[in-house]
């Protein structure tokens, strides 16, 4: 491919406009410095990125420093998945948490906490909300991300969470549109399908996404999902019928479209990253996510010269390119000049709402809270991309700080029963599990514990689909530290 080095012209610089790329290390590098100035309008920013909130200023103050408007960008949905706090466990509890809660105002609260402290950080295009209605159970990918599996439920919450996260000046991202809630697969690894009627997406998938436009929403994200009834042939993320003819025409939206990360497999392993990118553009997308696992000079590079020859070439019109590169300038004038609701800040709100979300349910055998240093036994399956890996989750450490003696262990697979057994010795035992309902090894092993041990208590963490079971089912609906927190204070009666 022939490289277009010169990044004055107009339309070199609309190419990089519209790029939203990753990068390495907790500070800036000269080549992304160097691109800010050549016309490069947004930063993503992931956990790789994050080590201090003042760090993250700083950073973000020295990207301001080479342009002043730019869209820093970070996946912070609060609950299970956040960069913020990617070390620790996030202060919020996820959607699952907000909407088993059901109350909107607590939901618009929890939002404009967490966007005054993204604002604080000099963020301001938040990657969020999530508004899929999580109507397949077996969802790998969305789970508690999802307020939950009613469409009138997640549509208000997806509302007030918009309005309380942009009353902070930090513009919203719906995602995944036109509804990611009903698949099975996972799209960091493979293409979702989704085989439902036109009338049964309109009723329940599209719904939230029509709430978050009402509200205002800034963005949009489009979804790696295939959906024959709206395309046949092309993935929503690169489908005019979907991106245009839907969002743009039917839905009457009028904001930023922005791409979810285009290295995922669902795109980049069908049509690549670079062509990829240009379908996009092409379809309606305003903005190309890029960064999660490539986050170098020469992705960006690659990127810009592919929608530079695609349009010489005639395949990208120039007007769209054009089009789109304006939609992320304005979105970057109204993060300039956003009015803020001037509150103070509520540190407690993720804490209360966690604990609000606590459901318990009491089985046969009498329960008294804990007094003695249990062992808490961790059945852990293995992270989803989105949420990752580094995050820490469950009950011990809250437990520990309540209990000070308490022991853990993290097990998996089919021994992962007799495994806990063991390890517990005589204490007693403490079962988290996180969607048991997904994980025939997790159900196995809970079975061992409570032939041998009945007096064993189970805490979900995730989507409490399994009935309850132990001497006590405490689920939080979600993983985050806080959930961890309400968890551990109902079992020690603190």
């Amino acid at each position: 491919m022939t490289t277009f080095a010169s990044g004055t012209d107009t339309l070199t610089r609309d190419a990089l406009t519209v790029l939203q790329p990753g990068f390495t290390g907790t500070t800036a590098p000269d080549w992304l410095l160097r691109r800010l100035g050549e016309g490069l309008a947004s930063v993503g920013l992931f956990g790789r990125n994050i080590a201090t909130p003042a760090q993250v200023a700083a950073l973000t103050a020295q990207l301001r420093a080479e342009r002043d408007d730019v869209l820093v960008a970070i996946d912070e949905e609060g609950g299970d998945v956040t960069r913020l706090e990617v070390r620790t466990g996030s202060s919020f509890p996820g959607n699952h948490a907000l909407g088993t809660v059901d109350d909107v105002e607590l939901t618009r609260q929890v939002a404009r906490e967490l966007g005054r402290r993204l604002a604080a950080c000099g963020v301001n295009l938040n990657w969020a909300p999530s508004a899929d209605v999580n109507s397949n159970p077996a969802n790998p990918v969305i789970g508690v991300r999802s307020f939950g599996a009613d469409t009138g439920l997640v549509a208000r919450h997806t509302a007030a969470y918009v309005t309380g996260l942009q009353s902070a000046g930090v513009a919203a991202c719906t995602k995944h549109f036109p509804g990611h809630g009903d698949t099975a697969v996972d799209s960091h690894h493979a293409l979702p399908r989704i085989d439902v009627d036109t009338a049964v997406l309109a009723a329940r998938d599209l719904a939230p996404f029509r709430a978050a436009i009402a509200a205002g929403t800034r963005a949009v994200m489009s979804a790696h999902i295939l959906v024959p009834a709206l395309d046949p042939d092309r993935p929503a993320t690169l489908s005019r019928p979907v991106l245009t003819d839907l969002l743009r025409g039917e839905l009457g939206y009028g904001g930023l479209i922005v791409t979810d990360g285009m290295e995922m497999k669902a795109i980049a392993d069908t049509y690549g990253i670079e062509h990829g990118s240009v379908l996009a553009i092409a379809a309606g997308a305003d903005a190309i996510c890029v960064g999660g696992g490539l986050a170098d000079d020469e992705t960006v590079r690659r990127l810009r010269d592919a929608l530079v020859a695609a349009v010489r070439s005639g395949e990208l019109p120039e007007e769209r390119l054009a089009d789109a590169a304006r939609r992320v300038r304005e979105l970057a004038a109204w993060t300039s000049g956003a009015a803020t609701t001037r509150t103070g800040p509520d540190p407690e709100v993720g804490l209360r709402a966690a604990r609000r979300a606590v459901r318990v349910t009491a089985g046969e055998l009498p329960f008294g809270p804990l007094t003695e240093a249990p062992y808490v036994a961790a059945f852990t399956p293995v992270a989803n991309i989105a949420v990752g890996d580094e995050t820490p989750w469950g009950v011990a450490a809250e437990l520990a700080r309540l209990l000070p003696g308490t022991v853990t262990g993290s097990f998996t697979g089919d021994d992962a029963g007799h495994a806990a057994l063991t390890a517990a010795g005589s204490r007693r035992v403490v079962a988290v599990v996180r969607d048991e309902h997904r994980h025939p090894w997790m159900s196995t092993a809970l079975d061992t514990l409570l032939k041998a041990r009945p007096d064993t208590i189970v805490v979900e963490m995730g989507v409490p689909q399994s009935p309850p079971r132990g001497t006590l089912h405490v689920a939080t609906h979600g993983a985050s530290r806080v959930c961890g927190q309400a968890a551990a204070e109902v079992l020690t009666g603190a």
